[in-house]
């Protein structure tokens, strides 16, 4: 797995990919959090709180980790390296975990440098130092969780096609269905009862500070099915 994981690391920091990511997602929430105006803006809220990033970063990743994962697979049947790939003394999982974890990386390293703005907020706060400390904590969390579920989802879908585009636009959708989708869809089919299959409910409880075990059992479970389908659907195509 460590090899395949260097490989990807590598991969994206050998071009323009890692570092284009990572100053997108900064870049993006900057203009909304300090220079736009609107509900989103730190300094118009009144509020010395990271809420509206926490607002805003899962639609951010909800675009940027298809664009990280889409060429994961897609590139390697693409390309014919996939068969040359599973022909290494490294089981299909390892390969698969390689990848998986690669991006989350990446996507994990674009977040590091957010932890500036808590900084920022406690200068900004009425008594300096004074910031909600569970509430961040659990927010940061519930965007780690975010990333693995993304992810996942995206890693499986770039086994659907050869054409990275298709792969991006299958992942933003099963991405949008699993965030906002069906929460959605619960308020037209309540007697389902499917808005429990929505990653936003739980993540919005993980953001309250609160470490509920159904809601980390939600999470895994999400990635790991989508693990499970990707090695599943390469299977087929070896």
């Amino acid at each position: 797995m460590f090899p395949i994981l260097k490989r990807e690391i590598n991969s994206f920091f050998s071009t323009a990919v890692g570092y284009l990511v990572i100053a997108l997602f900064l870049v993006i929430n900057g203009l909304f959090l300090w220079v736009f105006e609107g509900d989103f803006n730190i300094l118009d809220n009144g509020f010395a709180d990271l809420s509206s990033f926490f607002m805003i970063a899962p639609w951010v990743f909800l675009f940027l980790i298809p664009a990280i994962t889409m060429r994961a697979f897609s590139d390697e049947i693409k390309m014919g390296t996939f068969e040359l790939l599973v022909t290494k003394p490294i089981s299909l999982k390892n390969i698969v975990l390689g990848k998986y974890f690669g991006a989350v990386l990446l996507v994990c390293l674009a977040i590091v440098p957010t932890l500036l703005y808590i900084i920022t907020i406690s200068q900004l706060g009425s008594t300096s130092g004074n910031w909600d400390v569970g509430s961040t904590l659990g927010s940061y969390i519930g965007l780690l969780f975010l990333i693995f579920a993304y992810s996942a989802i995206g890693i499986f879908a770039s086994t659907l096609s050869k054409n990275q585009i298709v792969a991006f636009i299958i992942a933003v959708f099963l991405c949008f269905l699993f965030y906002y989708g069906f929460e959605k869809l619960d308020s037209f089919f309540q007697s389902f009862g499917i808005g429990s299959l929505g990653m936003q409910a739980h993540f919005n409880s993980v953001a309250r500070g609160v470490l509920d075990t159904r809601d980390i059992i939600y999470f895994v479970s999400v990635s790991v099915i989508f693990i499970a389908f990707t090695i599943f659907n390469l299977k087929r195509k070896e």
